[in-house]
């Protein structure tokens, strides 16, 4: 159940709901959402609570909330989220495009790809300068360094830039530079990391872990939203079944299922879903095709002798062929008969 108080209230009024909600024994979270203050109460039927405090003076309306992720639901808010950052702008309608290297590997290459996916009608940059490896030897990205050469790289091209953090102390310093932060599918239920990306006011990608059913990823972004940032972009990007001929299975029917179920905007990961080039084009038509918000793909100029997943990677030609078909196939769909 979401509390939401009036835009303008008294302090004390405040005090007094809540001394009220400890007295009833009520599990709750104070927190901000949609630019209002809500009460997350998470533990005591409406009806119990609402008649107790239906004439606190501060509150303007109660709402009734079945989902455990309350924030996320649809029943918090039925429009859509749109978040904007520069030129990029995603949710309500607008698709967007984020491609780019899977690490940074140098300030030429990164600037060369950068220059690259701005003409192929990409609004944001992907790059990760701290990269979670399964191997303890592989490349672990070029950290600050790398963080460095993606800001040169938004300050030449005007390219909003996302990119990973794996730590707390990390979401700070990418926070700093980095105008998206990237959680990725390893810490998708890493509750500590996730309630320190709701201290911080960038938005958060949150991909989905490999794992996780729609609920947990749901419950994922919901302690986000609790710390009081509503700006959290979720990513699909493949479970783990019990096929391997591609690196991940893509459940499409995972982005119909979300849109219903949350007002938060929904991009995909083609590449880590693939695991193979040659099936990214196709899996970012379906996912246009079944109503995402964007895309998050990795480009490379030179996939072969790429430190990391070559193997996934489009060529810069490509990449903007891919993203001429999915703006069709957007504009399709939003085309009224």
């Amino acid at each position: 159940m979401l509390i939401i108080l009036e835009k303008k209230f008294k302090e004390s009024q405040k005090q007094t709901l809540l001394k009220l909600l400890v007295e009833n024994g009520s599990k709750f979270r104070d927190t901000t959402f949609n630019g209002r203050q809500v009460i997350v109460v998470s533990d005591v039927s409406s009806g119990k609570i609402s008649s107790g405090i239906a004439k606190v003076p501060c509150i303007e309306r109660i709402v009734d909330v079945n989902e455990p992720y309350q924030l996320c639901s649809r029943n918090a808010k039925s429009s859509d989220t749109v978040i904007k950052v520069q030129d990029f702008k995603i949710g309500g309608g607008e698709f967007g495009v984020i491609g780019g290297p899977c690490t940074v590997e140098s300030e030429k290459q990164t600037l060369d790809i950068a220059v690259q996916v701005r003409k192929a009608g990409a609004t944001a940059l992907r790059g990760g300068a701290f990269k979670p490896r399964t191997s303890p030897y592989a490349f672990q990205g070029l950290k600050e360094a790398g963080l460095k050469i993606l800001a040169k790289a938004r300050a030449e091209t005007g390219l909003a830039i996302v990119t990973e953090a794996m730590s707390c102390d990390e979401v700070m310093l990418v926070a700093e530079y980095a105008d998206v932060v990237q959680i990725g599918t390893r810490n998708a239920q890493n509750y500590r990391l996730l309630e320190k990306c709701g201290e911080v006011r960038v938005p958060i990608l949150l991909k989905r872990g490999f794992s996780c059913t729609l609920e947990e990823f749901l419950m994922s972004a919901e302690y986000i939203l609790a710390g009081g940032n509503d700006r959290v972009i979720l990513c699909e990007r493949g479970i783990r079944t019990f096929e391997t001929y591609q690196r991940y299975t893509f459940p499409a029917g995972s982005i119909p299922a979300l849109k219903m179920l949350t007002h938060l905007p929904l991009v995909v990961d083609p590449s880590h879903a693939a695991g193979r080039v040659e099936f990214v084009p196709s899996l970012s038509y379906a996912a246009a095709a079944v109503g995402a918000d964007g895309l998050l793909v990795e480009v490379h100029n030179a996939p072969e002798t790429a430190l990391c997943d070559g193997r996934q990677s489009l060529l810069p030609k490509e990449f903007a062929a891919m993203v001429k078909k999915c703006k069709k196939i957007v504009k399709l769909l939003h085309d009224k008969d």
